[in-house]
């Protein structure tokens, strides 16, 4: 089984890291599969460029087994100029990688809310499960019929390669990485919050240094 994490990692940061290093270890994945975002569509533009994000992705997942850089969003935008980065189109392309293998693409419990709203929503189950990061104490709003039709236990998703959802606890640390930029533009120390290596390439390149 494959995982698929997006998001800009603008920039990259402990919260990430560590949700997709626990949802590997639960669900006993081959890979997690990183995927930065390269023009979001449901929220504001990255702060710096998409290579600056895929060099601090690069430096912070260093000599971690299981967690992968896939830069197929990064790369058709590049071929396409400027078009929205639509998870679907994403699913899609891994799908017809992998035409078997179980596919789980996690999203928080935010996103979770307004997935009804994504491009080509339903179609996200043609091509893979979809995994929602909980917190503890969090509880299940209602579901509409068409997600009812899909829950599923963690143990359920290797059975078949797309197609169900799942809720699934992690500890999710309370880490956001727009109060890092924050807190940089402020000329506070973010450390602790992400990778050292990370911090020195924001330091080197004077990256989020203004509001």
């Amino acid at each position: 089984m494959i995982g698929i994490f997006g998001g800009t990692f603008d920039p990259i940061h402990y919260g990430h890291l560590r949700s997709a290093l626990e949802v590997k270890d639960i669900f006993g994945l081959n890979e997690v599969r990183l995927i930065p975002c390269a023009s979001p569509p449901h929220r504001e533009q990255p702060a710096v460029t998409a290579e600056m994000r895929l060099q601090m992705l690069t430096l912070a997942i260093k000599n971690q087994l299981g967690l992968k850089i896939d830069t197929r969003e990064l790369d058709r935008q590049k071929a396409s100029d400027q078009t929205p980065s639509y998870m679907v189109d994403t699913l899609k392309s891994l799908r017809q990688e992998f035409p078997i293998e179980p596919l789980l693409l996690f999203i928080g419990t935010d996103a979770f809310k307004h997935l009804t709203s994504w491009h080509q929503w339903q179609q996200l189950f043609d091509y893979a499960h979809i995994v929602v990061m909980t917190r503890p104490g969090f509880e299940t709003q209602e579901l509409n019929d068409f997600f009812k039709a899909r829950l599923a236990e963690a143990k359920e998703l290797a059975q078949a390669s797309a197609g169900k959802l799942c809720f699934q606890q992690v500890t999710q640390l309370d880490i956001s990485a727009t109060a890092i930029r924050a807190m940089i533009a402020d000329k506070q120390n973010p450390g602790f919050l992400l990778p050292d290596a990370v911090i020195e390439y924001i330091k080197q390149h004077k990256l989020y240094e203004t509001h």
